[in-house]
C-alpha cells in the first residue's frame, strides 16, 4: 500500500479510535504514525492500543509507527473551597503553599519550583492564559500578584510562566514508569514533554538506549533559547503549538513554527507540526477553510508530518479527519510550485556521506528517474535522502523491522523489510525488483541506488549506483 504523497500523518488514538477496525480504517485513510497519549488512560488500555496497531499493520500491508507521548510535569493550582471563584481585574491575588482550600484572595500552588523561578514583574498564566497575573512581590513560598485579566477560575487549572525556566525535570516518576512500559511494549518513538534544556533530552536518550527514536516536543519558550543543543540530541522534533501558543504571543507562533521546521530539516530529523490543525472536526464533518490552509502551509514549509489530536482520539469523525488531511496533503503536492519550494532550501553539508546524498538528489532530477532506493540498517541513509526532499519516492530497504517502522514518520520514505544481501549485484537486482513490485518504477525507467559497503553494516553510504527496470514485465 504505497501512498501517493510525501508528507505524513500522525493520528492520536483514544476512545473514538483505538479498536482494530478503526485503526485499520485510519491507516487506510492515510495515517502513518499512531500517537498514544500517556496523559490519559492506564497501561492496560495502552497495551491493547499498541497491540491493535500491530494487528492493523498486518492488515494494511505497510509499516506503521507507534509514538508514545509522555505526559511530563503538570503544574496546577490547588483547590478552592467552593470549587471555583470569580476574580476582577486589578484585584490582589496570592499564590502560596498553604494546602488550605482557596478563595477569591488566594490559592495553593503545591509546586515549590514555581516560587523558585518567579521574580517581580513576571507574568503568570492560569487556565491556558484565560486568567493572567502580574507578580508584585515573591518569596520561596508565596507570590503576591495583581490580576491583569480574566475572571473565572476553578480547581486544578494549569499554570504557565512565560519567559521563565522552571527548575523541574522533564521526566516525572510517572513518566519513568510509562517510559519503561512503552519500551517493553516495543513503541517506535518516544516524545518528551516540557523540554526546556538539552539535559532533558540527554536524560531520555540515556534511558532509551536506542530502543526507540527520541522526539522533543517544543512547547516551552525556554527550549527556544537552547534549541541547537536540544536538536543535537533529538531524532525528531514536534512543534507543539498549543502549549507554545499559551506562553508566546499569537503572532510569534507561525515564525517559531517555520524556524523549527527549517532547523529540523537542516539536521535531517523528522519534524511534526501539531495542535488544532483540524480542531473543528472534533464535532464537524468538514474543516474550516482556515484549518485547511493551516495544514497546507505546513506542507509548503516542508514539514515531515502533521498531527491530529482530539480529532481522532475523541472526535465524532476520526476517519473523515484523516481522509480530509490526506486530501489536503495530496493536493498541495500536486501544485506545480510545490517542487520549487522543496528545492529552495537544500541543506549544505560538507560531510562525505551528505555530499553523496546531495549528488543522488541532483541525479534524481533527470526525467527518467522513477525512484530512489536506499539500503539502510539504522534508517540514517533514508533520512539523509529525505532531508534533500526529492520529488521521487524513496524506497528504504532494511533488514530491521524497527528501522522500517521508525521511518514511517519520515517525509517521502516508503520502508520495507528484506533479507540479508551479500554483494552489490544482488543489491542492484533487489532494488529494481522491489521498485517494480511496489509500482514505483515503470518499465525502462531509472532507479538510483544508495548504499554502503560492506553490506549490512551500519555506517555512512558510500555507493551511488544507477539501474534500470526491464522494458517489459
Amino acid at each position: 500500500m504505497i501512498r501517493p504523497r510525501h508528507a505524513r500523518i500522525v493520528a492520536t488514538l483514544g476512545p473514538a479510535s483505538r479498536e482494530v477496525a478503526k485503526v485499520r480504517a485510519l491507516a487506510e485513510a492515510g495515517a502513518d504514525v499512531f500517537r498514544v497519549n500517556f496523559s490519559h488512560g492506564g497501561h492496560k488500555d495502552h497495551a491493547r492500543t499498541i497491540a491493535n496497531v500491530r494487528e492493523a499493520e498486518q492488515l494494511v500491508g505497510r509499516h506503521l509507527a507507534v509514538l508514545a507521548d509522555l505526559q511530563g510535569p503538570k503544574l496546577r493550582l490547588g483547590e478552592f473551597a467552593d470549587g471555583r471563584v470569580r476574580l476582577k481585574s486589578g484585584q490582589d491575588f496570592r499564590l502560596d503553599r498553604d494546602p488550605a482550600p482557596g478563595d477569591a484572595s488566594r490559592v495553593c500552588v503545591p509546586h515549590v519550583e514555581i516560587f523558585q523561578a518567579l521574580k517581580p514583574e513576571a507574568d503568570i498564566l492560569l487556565d491556558d492564559g484565560k486568567v493572567r497575573l502580574k507578580v508584585r512581590k515573591c518569596g520561596p513560598d508565596f507570590a503576591e500578584c495583581v490580576v491583569t485579566s480574566g475572571e473565572a477560575l476553578s480547581d486544578h487549572k494549569g499554570l504557565n510562566l512565560p519567559g521563565l525556566t522552571i527548575p523541574i525535570p522533564a521526566l516525572t516518576p510517572k513518566d519513568r514508569e510509562d517510559l519503561n512500559f512503552a519500551l517493553a511494549e516495543g513503541v517506535d518513538w518516544v516524545a518528551l514533554s516540557f523540554v526546556q534544556r538539552a539535559a532533558d533530552m540527554a536524560e531520555l536518550r540515556q534511558i532509551v538506549q536506542g530502543r526507540a527514536g527520541v522526539l522533543a516536543k517544543i512547547e516551552k519558550p525556554a527550549a527556544l533559547d537552547a534549541l541547537d543543543e536540544i536538536l543535537d540530541l533529538c531524532e525528531a522534533v514536534m512543534v507543539a503549538r498549543g502549549d507554545l501558543g499559551v506562553e508566546l504571543n499569537p503572532e510569534d507562533v507561525p515564525v517559531v513554527q517555520k524556524t523549527l521546521v527549517r532547523a529540523a530539516r537542516n539536521r535531517g530529523i523528522p519534524v511534526i507540526v501539531a495542535t488544532q490543525m483540524l480542531e473543528s472536526m472534533i464535532h464537524a464533518p468538514t474543516p474550516t477553510r482556515a484549518e485547511a490552509s493551516d495544514v497546507a502551509n505546513a506542507v509548503y514549509e516542508g514539514a515531515d508530518a502533521v498531527m491530529l489530536s482530539a480529532e481522532t482520539a475523541a472526535g465524532d469523525y476520526p476517519v473523515e479527519a484523516v481522509s480530509i488531511m490526506d486530501r489536503i496533503l495530496t493536493r498541495v503536492e500536486q501544485d506545480p510550485r510545490w517542487p520549487e519550494l522543496m528545492a529552495a532550501e537544500h541543506p549544505v553539508d560538507d560531510e562525505d556521506a551528505d555530499a553523496l546524498v546531495a549528488a543522488a538528489r541532483r541525479a534524481a532530477e533527470a526525467a527518467s528517474t522513477a525512484c530512489l532506493v536506499a539500503f539502510t540498517t539504522t534508517g540514517q541513509t533514508a533520512l539523509r535522502l529525505s532531508r534533500e526532499r526529492p520529488i521521487q519516492p524513496i524506497l528504504a530497504l532494511t533488514t530491521r523491522l524497527a528501522s522500517a517502522r521508525r521511518l514511517a514518520l519520515a517525509w517521502g520514505v516508503e520502508a520495507r523489510v528484506i533479507g540479508e544481501i551479500t554483494d552489490p549485484e544482488e543489491m542492484a537486482r533487489t532494488a529494481v525488483d522491489k521498485a517494480v513490485e511496489f509500482d514505483l518504477a515503470p518499465p525502462g525507467q531509472r532507479v538510483l541506488i544508495l548504499a554502503g559497503l560492506p553490506m549490512g553494516s551500519p555506517g555512512a553510504a558510500n555507493i551511488l549506483r544507477l539501474a534500470h527496470t526491464p522494458l517489459r514485465r
